[in-house]
């Protein structure tokens, strides 16, 4: 029961996430958001969660992390209201930079709560189980939002939240037992503040490439000061007594390749399913509803191989470094797929969502086991945190990346600014065959970029597994 509840929780912030994809047509229309604009909606919420899911970890261990899942759902439910209630793009940005600080505290409670009252030989199930939600938000999310975009203004889609957000806090004060680190460690807000700048300065720089030039005034400086803030944040925490990235934990090889492994990751997947919402509706013509059906078999894939244990089994049965290698050899090949099928219709976007679906099913759980294994047990909402902080970095970083590389291929403000200006039938066609070319481009980069991480997370861990038992034989 105690896992049902911090699933509903974790289910609230994931919503968010996808409802906002499908919505990308309707705001770029009734607000007149740039793509620009677009990714700041998206990055601005990925951004302040990345900087602050360590500290909101930090501090779940040392105050308790029932109490950090309550103030996560209040604010996530105010946030939320403030999101629909916005008129104009700058204020739909800061009202989802707002929700990021409660979706950074939910994100990182679920996972260590789920840690924490499971045995280990229950771990990889449970967490298969965490994952499953993750999925079956991004499955849910369109459907619910297409629901809505048909029926109720934009707006709408943020109110979903409410509901969910007030069960789940009914459901934490009834169920889920109070636990912390006994010891217990301050909370780092400097290290918070220098991660969210270092973080926010580096997407900035690349959202503004294409628009401004890679070696304008305003790219070269936004890019230096996120180079500099970022190595005076690892600095920094490598001097303090409690810092909430110990940077020895990047002694441990499993964690190092679990690391490198979740960032490329969730790159390739974020940015490709930025993009894969355009191609349905822009592309192909589907509205916002059948857009989000026809993207739903990724995430129940996901959820059929996790609820019923198969992924888990198979994990067990190959070994984690296998196991994540061929989930994201998978997971490449289906964004391949659909890179070079899909304008043949839908039969190759299908082909790709169920291949990446198996991938993610197998892959993501074994991945957030390896990282979460390689920390001590008292430090769990800090795990978390590193978990949701690569999590959320790869996706903002993957939107930002592959939105440049389709802004460089296809220079318009966006594809219906474009049809509006373009005269003729025959204008119209070289418009929209111009902005099919440029995702096939984007979706290859995010194939590459998943393709190698699987194999480097596969061989780093292959290696500290062979050290391990090498220490084990010795001793």
């Amino acid at each position: 029961m105690i896992l049902g509840v911090i699933c509903l929780a974790q289910l609230t912030v994931l919503l968010d996430n996808t409802v906002l994809n499908v919505a990308i047509p309707s705001l770029t229309r009734e607000l007149r958001a740039a793509t620009s604009d677009i990714q700041w909606m998206i990055n601005a919420y990925s951004l302040v969660q990345s900087g602050l899911l360590l500290t909101a970890g930090s501090a779940a261990d040392r105050y308790g992390r029932k109490k950090m899942l309550v103030a996560g759902l209040v604010l996530f439910g105010v946030g939320s209201l403030a999101a629909a209630l916005a008129d104009s793009t700058g204020q739909l940005i800061a009202a989802r930079a707002g929700m990021g600080v409660g979706g950074a505290l939910l994100l990182t409670t679920t996972l260590a709560v789920a840690m924490q009252i499971f045995a280990p030989a229950e771990h990889p199930k449970a967490i298969g189980i965490w994952s499953a939600v993750n999925a079956l938000g991004f499955a849910i999310g369109p459907l619910i939002g297409g629901f809505m975009l048909n029926h109720f203004w934009w707006g709408a889609i943020f109110l979903i939240n409410l509901p969910v957000a007030v069960l789940g806090l009914i459901a934490v004060l009834a169920l889920v037992p109070e636990s912390k680190n006994p010891r217990g460690d301050r909370p780092d807000l400097l290290g918070a503040l220098l991660s969210t700048v270092g973080m926010t300065s580096l997407v900035y720089a690349i959202i503004s490439g294409p628009a401004h030039g890679w070696t304008s005034t305003r790219v070269l400086v936004t890019a230096t000061v996120a180079v500099v803030v970022l190595a005076l944040f690892a600095f920094y925490e490598s001097r303090i007594p409690y810092p909430m990235l110990d940077l020895h934990f990047f002694r441990d090889r499993r964690f190092t390749g679990a690391v490198a492994g979740a960032v490329l990751i969730t790159f390739g997947m974020g940015g490709a399913l930025f993009l894969l919402t355009q191609h349905l509706q822009f592309v192909l013509g589907y509205g916002p509803l059948e857009a989000g059906l026809r993207t739903a078999p990724l995430a129940l894939s996901v959820v059929a191989l996790n609820f019923t244990g198969l992924a888990a089994r198979w994990t067990t049965r190959l070994g984690t470094p296998v196991a994540i290698g061929l989930g994201m050899v998978l997971m490449s090949g289906g964004l391949v797929s659909i890179a070079t099928l899909a304008s043949g219709g839908y039969g190759g976007t299908l082909l790709g969502l169920l291949l990446i679906g198996a991938g993610c099913a197998i892959a993501n759980p074994a991945m957030a086991h390896a990282i979460m294994s390689a920390i001590p047990p008292a430090k769990a909402g800090v795990g978390a945190g590193i978990n949701g902080t690569l999590a959320e970095f790869g996706n903002g970083l993957g939107v930002a990346v592959l939105g440049a590389v389709l802004n460089s291929r296809f220079a318009a403000v966006s594809l219906p600014v474009a049809l509006a200006a373009a005269g003729s039938a025959a204008e119209k066609k070289q418009v929209t065959d111009a902005f099919s070319a440029g995702l096939e481009t984007s979706q290859l980069v995010g194939a590459v970029a998943v393709l190698l991480g699987g194999l480097l997370a596969a061989a780093l861990l292959r290696r500290a597994e062979r050290a391990d038992s090498g220490m084990v034989v010795a001793h």
